[in-house]
């Protein structure tokens, strides 16, 4: 048996990405799978330090928090970065939000018990 080196292991292009037709905003966009570093970011906005939930709310903004940590253009730049373009991206179509997040979760295998850890359930 051969073990993979640190090298090996660093230079893998291991992040799956899908390409989602977009009608409601007339194309297409790429959704690419969260690396470990940006789920952890992205979980971090809704749990405490305690493990309890952030917001009273719940998962307000998950959406748009998670098609702006997933969407990116062809060579995998993250699109959405601001605060601002993030509070816009939430104001878009929900259904159009909804298919780019199924494929987000699906490709970072993000559950559903995982969304209610992050809400407090």
């Amino acid at each position: 048996m051969t073990y993979l080196s640190a090298e090996q292991i660093l230079n893998a292009d291991d992040l799956a990405h899908e390409d989602v037709e977009v009608p409601e905003w007339g194309g297409t966009v790429r959704v690419r799978e969260m690396p470990g570093t940006e789920r952890d970011k992205f979980e971090s906005q809704f749990i405490g330090k305690d493990g309890a939930s952030v917001r009273m709310e719940g998962l307000e903004g998950f959406r748009s928090r998670l098609a702006a940590a997933t969407i990116v253009d062809e060579h995998g730049k993250v699109l959405f970065r601001s605060a601002a373009e993030v509070k816009r991206l939430g104001e878009k179509n929900a259904n159009a939000l909804q298919r780019v997040c199924d494929a987000a979760m699906r490709l970072s295998k993000m559950t559903e018990n995982d969304v209610k850890e992050l809400a407090g359930n």
